[in-house]
């Protein structure tokens, strides 16, 4: 169907096929006819802005009568140069074919439709502006990742979707299995396990980072990039139960190393942002966020800060701030603490590091003082906390000791405590919401705008 021969819309807008015949194979999203002219405008998803196709005169396509919003169409033309319009180039139709007819009950008209009303037909919210936009710029923002860490020499692992254990320890855990559940409820019949098909409790990961660090004892450097899945019924703006996680592990690597990795990565995420996804950017300061470029610029020209969790502590205390929940010794930063440090105090990214061991992971580093831990959270302007890493315990009876302590099934987990015993070495990773980091860079406020198809409780649609 002319796959090979089309020319993308954004080819033509661009004005590299001008005075050429091209054929174009899109979506019609608005027409206007008159006696003697007739206007379509065309979009194949590979751009924002549409190319405008001219029927002079229309009575020469009968099809325009047929054409409503949402028709995808076959057109053939020459690319024309016009004088005077903010879009230099339109194409004068030479044959128009109607590929698709859409029926007149097509929900997307020209008007601005609210978010809200958008989700509920996420398979077709693609086609309006801001979405395609949004799945544009996610794609971009993937290879950029991709490319960043390619170029560094990492290996990118497929870790697990399904696996026994849990990383975070929160209990929040998807479960997989092939029992007959509600045959066993109608018969009031115990789970027999070992009928299951993997002979034992299994789930969806929550993260790939015990298998990362496997991996990186083997091959150095290595990154995953791919879903994780959270049962918590959280219906925040900022919670998704299907998300994805970007998770480097580095051997060889501690904590002080591992934090320039994380300034310098995330400068590149949004300079390549910046410069590589102009249209995209330009779009969400004029319709989503308008001042949002601008802090983005000022984190990528600073140098972020760097402080312990116990002079985060001090800090808030002495700021005489009335935050909503407590501050103290122990208790874990809210998001109005992160925000406070990172937009007040500093004006900038920063970098807490040494956590108290008490409220982190069993996998953490513990530091000389037996109570902290080689833990670093990175603070973000308007959001707070975006990226959480830690050095790895790679001590075997230390992390042992940990896993006893949290009433970890040491049997269980004995394939990650053996990569201490064969030739231990430090190294350390991070983890970075994929979606949170596209809210972020485009000021969305809503984490199921920024995810194709959102999963979170009670919604598993589309």
């Amino acid at each position: 169907m002319d796959y090979f021969r089309r020319t993308r819309v954004k080819e033509i807008i661009s004005g590299q096929k001008a005075d050429q015949k091209v054929i174009i194979l899109g979506w019609a999203r608005t027409k206007r006819l008159s006696k003697n002219v007739g206007f379509i405008e065309i979009n194949d998803g590979s751009s924002l802005h549409n190319a405008q196709l001219v029927f002079s005169p229309p009575g020469d396509f009968p099809e325009l009568e047929r054409i409503i919003t949402g028709t995808s169409l076959r057109v053939v033309g020459k690319v024309v140069k016009v004088e005077g319009r903010e879009q230099a180039y339109e194409v004068h139709a030479e044959e128009l074919e109607i590929v698709g007819e859409c029926s007149q009950d097509y929900p997307l008209q020209k008007k601005r439709h609210t978010f809200e009303f958008l989700r509920e037909i996420a398979h077709l919210r693609p086609r309006t502006n801001t979405f395609g936009v949004i799945n544009r710029f996610r794609s971009k923002l993937s290879h950029c990742i991709h490319e960043y860490y390619q170029q560094r020499g990492f290996y990118y692992i497929h870790t697990p979707i399904i696996t026994t254990s849990d990383c975070e320890g929160a209990g929040d855990l998807f479960q997989v299995t092939t029992l007959p559940l509600k045959e066993l409820a109608e018969k009031k019949t115990e789970l027999d396990m070992d009928k299951d098909f993997f002979a034992e409790k299994a789930y969806l990961t929550v993260s790939g980072q015990l298998e990362g660090e496997l991996m990186c004892t083997a091959l150095g450097d290595i990154y995953t990039f791919g879903p994780t899945f959270r049962a918590e019924k959280s219906y925040t703006s900022r919670h998704l139960s299907e998300f994805w996680m970007m998770e480097p592990e580095m051997a060889f690597c501690d904590l002080d190393e591992m934090i320039i990795l994380i300034e310098d990565f995330l400068k590149h995420l949004i300079s390549y942002s910046i410069e590589q996804c102009e249209e995209e950017m330009a779009f969400f300061n004029q319709w989503i966020d308008k001042g949002r470029q601008k802090v983005l610029q000022s984190i990528v020209e600073s140098d972020f800060a760097k402080i312990t969790y116990t002079e985060a502590v001090d800090i808030l205390k002495k700021s005489k701030r009335n935050f909503e929940f407590p501050v103290g010794w122990g208790l874990d930063l809210q998001s109005e603490h992160e925000r406070f440090l990172s937009e007040e105090y500093f004006k900038k990214p920063v970098f807490v590091t040494d956590y108290p061991r008490d409220i982190k992971a069993f996998y953490m580093r513990v530091n000389e003082d037996e109570k902290t831990v080689r833990a670093v959270d990175v603070l973000v302007p308007l959001v707070g906390e975006i990226v959480g890493g830690s050095q790895r315990e790679e001590r075997y009876d230390y992390l042992r000791k940990n896993m006893v302590q949290q009433g970890m099934d040491i049997e269980e987990y004995q394939w990650f405590l053996d990569i201490r015993k064969y030739g231990t070495v430090p190294h350390s990773g991070f983890g970075l919401g994929f979606e949170r980091m596209l809210m972020y860079l485009s000021g969305m406020t809503n984490i199921r705008d920024v995810m194709p198809f959102p999963r979170f409780p009670r919604s598993a649609k589309f």
